[in-house]
């Protein structure tokens, strides 16, 4: 199958839904604007909502932007239906056909495209294979487990050599053990043929876990776009943070920067943070996000905000150590639990911040 790699650009991109009963007009996308490199894989990632799928689904062809551009490559598709773009869609609801094989499900897009009957056993043969399906074939799709009709499904969509592939939440009807597999065979043949892809989740693991950059999406806004480490580790509000990840969040007092390094009035305390996002100002209120992992405990006393051991819960890896404060309640995440002090349920104790490890937000930034 001949590898394709091409650019998908969203020039200012508005889609808006007309309400019939008179009301105002729902703006699902509202002034999208991006670029997915060649062989990239984007995931949006958002609420229920927030207009990822909308955007899939104009990229794909099935919605008409209201205003903006949409690029495939240097060809603008804006207008055109899903026949002429050169996309393959993935969905949520696989949609394989009862009646037929295995083989010709996946031979199906083949046959529609007048594909020789010797092309199409060879390339079916070899995408099966390369998907693991190699002996399941002559199998109808009531035959085979969830993970199976997952990759059947990937496979015919695979099969066309499509220049952009779309997958539209196509994990959430798999148990997690399942989901967490089939992340890791989708990014891995996407990779393996180098093909541009633009993943729709509401799920942040699979976000993070599979994609080469992440589009955060609120209320048909994009509110940051990253890599996954830059998106979990330096989000510029507090909604990209929450979303992405567990965080605490404590309103503060920004009161100096010496060198880049903030002070903050916490309560009676001064906290020393170094990492902050666009607009936070000495002099402002600001809020600082500290992730579980980023945060220590100490006896009572030592640290910044005091409080006291309420629950306990043991992963294995690392134990959550949940804390009830002034602040309301705080999670702790303790690395490594055989080598370090684990305190137990209900005691007193000091929760101290990492400088390098938390961040500073600007408190109007939701």
């Amino acid at each position: 199958m001949e590898k394709k790699s091409v650019s998908v650009t969203l020039e200012h991109v508005t889609k808006r839904f007309r309400n019939v009963k008179g009301k105002a007009d729902v703006i699902a996308v509202n002034d999208s604007h991006f670029t997915i490199e060649p062989g990239e894989l984007i995931t949006l990632l958002g609420p229920s909502g927030c207009g990822k799928t909308t955007t899939l689904r104009m990229i794909a062809g099935f919605e008409l932007p209201t205003e903006g551009r949409i690029l495939i490559g240097d060809n603008d598709v804006t207008m055109l239906p899903p026949n002429k773009r050169d996309t393959a869609t993935m969905f949520q609801s696989y949609g394989l056909f009862p009646h037929m094989t295995v083989f010709d499900n996946v031979a199906y897009g083949l046959k529609l495209r007048k594909v020789a009957k010797e092309e199409i056993a060879e390339r079916v043969n070899g995408m099966l294979s390369l998907l693991g399906l190699a002996d399941l074939g002559d199998r109808a799709p009531s035959k085979l487990s969830g993970g199976q009709q997952q990759r059947v499904a990937l496979a015919r969509s695979l099969i066309v050599a499509p220049s952009v592939l779309l997958l539209d939440e196509p994990l959430s009807n798999l148990d997690a053990l399942l989901r967490e597999q089939m992340r890791v065979e989708i990014k891995k043949i996407q990779r393996q043929l180098g093909i541009t892809a633009v993943y729709v989740t509401h799920d942040r693991t699979e976000a993070m876990s599979l994609s080469d950059r992440v589009i955060v999406m609120k209320n048909g806004f994009i509110r940051q776009i990253g890599t996954p480490s830059e998106i979990y580790e330096a989000p510029n509000s507090r909604f990209v943070a929450g979303f992405v990840g567990k965080a605490a969040f404590f309103n503060v007092d920004v009161k100096g920067n010496d060198n880049g390094h903030y002070q903050c009035a916490l309560g009676p305390k001064v906290v020393d943070v170094k990492h902050a996002a666009a607009g936070v100002n000495v002099d402002d209120k600001a809020v600082i996000m500290a992730r579980p992992e980023s945060l220590r405990l100490r006896d009572k006393g030592e640290g910044n905000i005091d409080g006291r051991v309420k629950l306990n819960v043991y992963l294995g890896a690392a134990v959550e150590s949940f804390i009830d404060t002034p602040f309301g309640e705080v999670l702790v995440e303790i690395d490594d639990p055989q080598t370090k002090r684990i305190y137990p349920e209900g005691s007193e104790v000091s929760i101290d911040f990492a400088p390098d490890r938390v961040r500073l937000l600007a408190s109007n930034e939701e």
